[in-house]
């Protein structure tokens, strides 16, 4: 799943304020619990963090 840092963003100021709510652009998403929201938090973090197309290019002259 790909998240946005935008949604990344509005989760953490969520959590920073206490609210269970938070609002994506035009969704709004109830969390049931702190501990939920800092879980999905983390797994943004990842997902954001993570390389998206990383390439392993090796060449050779087929001498050895």
């Amino acid at each position: 799943m790909a998240f946005t840092q935008q949604q990344l963003t509005a989760l953490e100021d969520a959590i920073a304020m206490g609210t269970l709510e938070v609002e994506y652009g035009d969704k709004k998403v109830r969390y049931r619990s702190l501990t939920e929201m800092m879980r999905i938090r983390d797994m943004m973090r990842r997902d954001i963090e993570k390389p998206q197309h990383a390439r392993v290019v090796s060449f050779s002259k087929g001498l050895q």
